[in-house]
């Protein structure tokens, strides 16, 4: 464990995150930002937030944990490579794998995956997450972009931060909806009562989802989602929210389900991102799998 004692020289009040990442350019703002609620920052000794502004003479220090070391195997799990190259990889994430190792699972994930496919991953989230710069749930399907150098993370991540990169979804959801069209700009945050649950609460982060309609059918309706923000369960939450929760959701949906599925009819159809070496904008596209086109031509014929 290191501690860094940091000055701040600045005649320019500073948000706290901004100057350490002006300092550790090799981290990522979400890494600064987990060191700072993990309570290893400190202003003159006392705990700040993130969006603490510095003044002159301010000292900061920072605690630096040694990595865990932690046996995360290789393993020889077929992967759906959509796109490679030096700096990124891009892949087509089956429902049902975790993406990356956590408390009791280490086995199986998109990590174990990828350390067998790739020896060149990214370092920046450590030796659970090696590469890993976004997420999608385990039972949601679809497109992921991982990083191979931490350049590349730290430009992915850049665009996570500032919303320009572009994730759009493809969801089955209960009821029909009357409009169109809309936006769920509702703030997320763990649930107050249930640990497991996200929820819509008032001092949440805040959460912004795009939907429009594909189609309707007598009892679902088929939605586009596009993404403005984040959030963990960010869509799930929010079409519960709305009275429209997502098809087999087995968290947040209907508690009598009328399909036998393993999850929730989410699929992560679309992402596109400024290339971190390019500067190009590239965007990659993919089907919906095969269990959520069975469901879908079922309904179809229910239409007819």
């Amino acid at each position: 464990m290191e501690t860094r004692k940091l000055l701040f020289e600045e005649n320019e009040d500073t948000r706290l995150d901004v100057f350490l990442k002006q300092y550790f350019k090799d981290k990522s703002r979400s890494h600064i930002q987990k060191l700072i609620e993990e309570k290893l920052v400190t202003v003159n000794g006392k705990i700040k937030k993130s969006n603490y502004k510095l003044k002159f003479n301010d000292e900061v220090s920072v605690i630096l944990k040694e990595p865990v070391s932690l046996n995360i195997e290789p393993e020889e799990i077929p992967l759906d490579v959509l796109y490679e190259d030096r700096d990124v990889i891009v892949v087509n994430k089956p429902q049902g794998m975790v993406v990356h190792p956590a408390a009791g699972i280490k086995t199986g994930t998109l990590v174990n995956a990828l350390l067998s496919y790739c020896s060149d991953l990214s370092g920046i989230n450590g030796v659970t997450r090696p590469g890993i710069v976004h997420r999608i749930d385990k039972d949601t399907s679809g497109i992921l972009v991982v990083a191979k150098n931490d350049n590349s993370h730290n430009k992915l991540a850049e665009q996570l931060k500032d919303h320009s990169m572009t994730r759009e979804y493809i969801a089955l959801v209960e009821g029909v909806l009357k409009e169109e069209k809309g936006t769920i700009d509702k703030p997320i945050a763990r649930h107050p009562k249930d640990k497991i649950k996200m929820a819509v609460v008032l001092n949440g982060k805040r959460a912004v989802t795009h939907y429009s309609v594909i189609e309707r059918f007598k009892n679902n309706t088929l939605v586009k989602c596009v993404l403005e923000t984040g959030r963990t369960h960010q869509i799930r939450v929010h079409m519960a929210y709305i009275g429209h929760p997502l098809v087999g959701d087995p968290v947040y949906g209907y508690k009598k389900q009328r399909f036998k599925l393993e999850g929730q009819l989410l699929h992560a159809r679309k992402l596109g991102f400024i290339h971190p070496s390019t500067g190009k904008y590239i965007e990659f596209e993919t089907e919906i799998p095969e269990y959520f086109k069975r469901i879908i031509n079922i309904l179809k014929k229910e239409n007819n």
